[in-house]
């Protein structure tokens, strides 16, 4: 196999196009002179750019061609082995003081970190090519837009930035000549993709990030967790908005009036099935539009919350995506998309466990090995994924692009809780609605580090994404609710509770709009409820159990609040917010001392 990183040549024309910012030139000068590459390609986004590259990386090995046929303009990239995921063991926040990135954050003091990656980027990109990439993050009018620059010596990187951002000319315009304009610096280098030299370091205080040693996506497309989360957090704390960890979808009912909510759910728990939601039957005319599927910058304007998606594609987990679970996510990938680490099939299609249909009798597995039913590893990888364009999804929000944002009405927060959690609660208000969602817990699935089950805290889904200190953060939010006259429900929701035999109560998928549905009606002020220890719970009466084929026993299970389940939950969330110390703020640990009191505890 060829190196990925191998230089290429262009033809006159391509990769010459240099903005005219002082400080970007002398920024992409300080790193040439550190990597030493073969040459400098600087990266326009255009067609043209894009045709080349591909051909290049086909070349290369970097990727392999789909069929034409079945999966037009698509494309096969196989990661190395050992770099499969996102590391959070390599991933630092390195604030001046260790109290800044607090103590869910890996902290690594910024001097000593900068010398040590600079002694890993000395001639790392000799005979190779350094690519520059001017994105933008956020719509291109919108306020809350942020520019970056990534240099990469990967052309997989460059392929996948031009799906995910909008990459180009217009960051470049964006940003213009001046040169203290605000902008983030990232490098990126794929080194020999060694994990023991495998480091993904932010520099808040500098709008910087440089990640080296990896290949894979959430590791080196620094637009996406790295700037729009980490960093982007640490801005928003500073300038007054949000970054979060949230999808925001649209919904209409039959009569036209509309809503748009955020939720925030940690990985594996359904959050690009929710964000594509098909209404089933019995809400015929009802309309789910997806804004977003993974990110939420959200601004406070006339007292409200107003939310863009600032990516401009989807990356997406493959395995388990079918017809059944998200039919929309399916017509997103069938054409001009880069699969990474699935198997191929003989007739050159993508194959991942929970595809529709019987598995093909022959494919070359996600590491490039012979593979059949019959063999005991997987065809993908259980994080393989998918770069695809938001414009291929059929629901595609038609306020996408809206510079304001959309309104939020519903803020949803939610994880996979097979006990304990009932399917969806409403908080009572924003301060205890922030305490909803910093104590948000799931159980671990086989794609995360840990125990099998067990129940990690992930405060708003947040807990590897926060580019600071988590107990500011939560303080962040605190402070947002009194500048919002007219702020978001909070809600709740568990799809995941079982039964005493073991299975799952609720069918989820496209029945999560009847919980869609209840929390609409609570938005409008029509919509009955019941208060529970814990918040406001639908009754049997508020909620559209019609052409539902779950028994009236399992609902009740559903809603049911165990206080021996909830006295242990209560005590975990004690036990996290310790470990928070001095920075946890006095309002959640009231919220949560009136939650005991409830229970009697």
């Amino acid at each position: 196999m060829n190196n990925p990183a191998s230089a290429i040549l262009p033809p006159a024309g391509l990769g010459d196009r240099k903005p005219a910012n002082q400080a970007v030139l002398d920024w992409v000068h300080e790193v040439e002179l550190l990597t030493q590459p073969e040459n400098i390609f600087w990266c326009d986004g255009s067609a043209a750019e894009n045709e080349f590259l591909i051909s290049e990386s086909l070349k290369q090995n970097v990727l392999f061609k789909l069929n034409e046929t079945k999966l037009p303009y698509s494309y096969l990239h196989r990661s190395n082995p050992n770099d499969v995921a996102r590391v959070e063991q390599f991933t630092f926040i390195c604030t001046p003081t260790k109290e800044e990135a607090g103590p869910t954050n890996n902290w690594s003091e910024p001097s000593a970190t900068y010398s040590k990656l600079q002694g890993l980027l000395k001639g790392a990109m000799r005979g190779r090519t350094m690519f520059v990439i001017p994105y933008i993050m956020g719509p291109p009018d919108s306020p809350l837009t942020k520019v970056g620059f990534e240099i990469t010596d990967s052309k997989y990187v460059v392929l996948s930035m031009r799906v995910m951002t909008r990459m180009g000319e217009i960051a470049v315009k964006r940003l213009g000549n001046d040169p203290k304009a605000e902008w983030n610096r990232g490098v990126h280098s794929l080194l020999d993709v060694n994990p023991e030299r495998r480091l993904i370091c932010h520099f808040p205080q500098d709008n910087t990030i440089i990640s080296v040693g990896s290949g894979y996506g959430g590791n080196v497309l620094l637009s996406k967790k790295c700037l729009a989360l980490r960093i982007g957090s640490y801005l928003a704390r500073s300038q007054g908005w949000l970054a979060e960890h949230m999808l925001i979808l649209g919904v209409e009912s039959p009569e036209g009036k509309k809503h748009y909510v955020a939720a925030a759910f940690p990985s594996a728990c359904g959050k690009t099935n929710f964000a594509m939601l098909i209404p089933p039957k019995h809400f015929a005319g009802w309309k789910v539009t997806t804004v977003g599927d993974d990110i939420a910058w959200m601004q406070i304007r006339d007292g409200r919350l107003w939310a863009v998606n600032p990516e401009n594609g989807y990356f997406g987990v493959v395995p388990g995506t079918s017809y059944k679970s998200n039919p929309n996510a399916m017509k997103s990938i069938q054409h001009n998309t880069i699969y990474t680490n699935v198997a191929l099939t003989d007739d050159g299609d993508a194959l991942w466990e929970g595809k529709d249909g019987p598995p093909p009798s022959h494919a070359i597995d996600w590491r490039g090995n012979q593979w059949t039913p019959a063999s005991k590893e997987k065809a993908a990888h259980p994080n393989s994924r998918f770069a695809t364009p938001m414009r291929n999804n059929p629901v595609l929000d038609a306020h996408v692009e809206d510079g304001g944002g959309v309104p939020i009405s519903a803020i949803i927060f939610g994880g996979r809780r097979s006990d304990t959690m009932p399917l969806v609660f409403q908080a009572r208000d924003w301060e205890h609605g922030t305490y909803v969602g910093a104590t948000m817990g799931s159980e671990m699935t086989a794609a995360a580090v840990g125990g099998m089950g067990q129940v990690r805290r992930d405060p708003m889904a947040m807990l590897p994404f926060c580019g600071y200190n988590m107990g500011q953060y939560f303080q962040h939010w605190l402070e947002i609710g009194p500048r919002l006259t007219n702020p978001p429900l909070i809600f709740h929701v568990n799809w995941f509770r079982k039964g005493a035999d073991g299975k799952f109560l609720w069918p989820g998928f496209g029945e999560n709009m009847r919980v869609l549905k209840w929390a609409i009606d609570r938005c409008e002020g029509h919509g009955g409820a019941a208060e529970t220890e814990v918040g406001f719970i639908p009754r049997p009466e508020d909620f559209d159990l019609a052409e539902l084929d779950v028994t009236p026993t399992a609902m009740r299970e559903l809603f049911t609040i165990k206080p021996d389940e909830w006295k242990k939950e209560l005590e975990a969330q004690s036990e996290f917010f310790k470990t928070l110390g001095k920075d946890m703020p006095l309002a959640l640990l009231t919220q949560h001392e009136r939650v005991k009191a409830r229970f009697g505890a």
